[in-house]
């Protein structure tokens, strides 16, 4: 069978060559170029083609990337951050892009959780996010009666003497 195959190979090569050469000016050195190309091409067309893109294996574990709560340790180099954004940006790549190449869930933290809690106690300690209590004072000082104050008289010029 396998000798069936070799044997139909070779005669599509010749048929495709001579083909070729027919209608096309070529040296006799390409020839056997033409020859060796034609051949390796369809003998490969039985096979599946590998995949395009590189394969990435990430330089440390899922588990060890999140082991510390002060950083985060990049899939893609092995180093410490305490925000993975601007790391990924230098490597072209989003979060999501991120996620994707080294199959991550979609809740996979971009910052370390020290730094995320330090920022959250920040924000807590110069009032963001008090909408529901600004609107609630708003509604107090609006329900206080203002102190009345008299209209102003308007000036009036007197008449000229005639």
């Amino acid at each position: 069978m396998e000798q069936d195959q070799n044997e139909t190979l070779v005669s599509l090569t010749a048929e495709i060559v001579s083909s070729f050469v027919a209608n096309n000016r070529i040296s006799t050195n390409e020839v056997a170029d033409l020859i060796r190309n034609t051949h390796d091409a369809l003998g490969g067309l039985g096979r599946t083609a590998e995949p395009d893109g590189p394969q990435h294996s990430p330089a440390v574990s899922v588990r060890a990337s999140l082991k510390s709560k002060d950083h985060i340790v990049s899939l893609i180099d092995g180093k410490p951050y305490k925000m993975l954004k601007r790391h990924l940006q230098k490597h072209g790549l989003t979060p999501e892009q991120y996620r994707e190449r080294f199959n991550l869930p979609a809740n996979y933290p971009m910052v370390a959780s020290a730094y995320a809690e330090a920022r959250r106690d920040l924000a807590r300690t110069i009032g963001l996010g008090r909408k529901a209590a600004l609107q609630a004072d708003e509604s107090e000082s609006e329900s206080e009666p203002e102190q009345d104050v008299a209209p102003r008289r308007s000036r009036t010029r007197s008449k000229a003497k005639a």
